[in-house]
């Protein structure tokens, strides 16, 4: 299968289980934090079984891969990212959070047009531009 299918049903699985996840919340008067923190570890114990096999390749990365890893995935973007999401959400109702915190691509767009020596082509400021106007749809009124 294409990528952009298994993009596809990655949307579809997030907005669907999110609803659910959220029925589940209020069913249980549980706050959000919960419901994130309770979603993660599962997802955790089930992508550390599926990738079980792979774990060999971390032996062979290297210690700068590992520390590229450790500190922009886990740190910067699994933590401060998270705990930053958790602060947001007690703030502010979740369908204005969301179209905001989803922005991850768009800064990665950024990073890899700056840092990581992408090329800046229409297609690309064309869809940071609707992103951003999207989002600010989304997030008015």
């Amino acid at each position: 299968m294409k990528p952009q299918l298994f993009a596809l049903l990655t949307a579809v699985a997030w907005g669907v289980g999110g609803y659910f996840e959220k029925r589940g919340m209020h069913l249980g008067h549980l706050t959000p934090q919960v419901g994130i923190t309770i979603r993660t570890a599962v997802a955790l114990v089930i992508l550390g079984v599926v990738s079980w096999p792979q774990w060999r390749m971390v032996q062979d990365a290297g210690p700068r891969s590992l520390i590229y890893m450790v500190v922009g995935g886990g740190i910067v973007a699994g933590a401060a990212g998270m705990l930053c999401f958790y602060v947001a959400i007690k703030g502010a109702p979740l369908s204005r959070v969301m179209p905001i915190a989803f922005t991850a691509p768009l800064f990665g767009a950024l990073m890899g047009l700056t840092l990581g020596g992408e090329p800046a082509t229409v297609k690309t400021v064309l869809g940071i531009l609707l992103t951003v106007g999207g989002i600010i749809l989304l997030t008015i009124g």
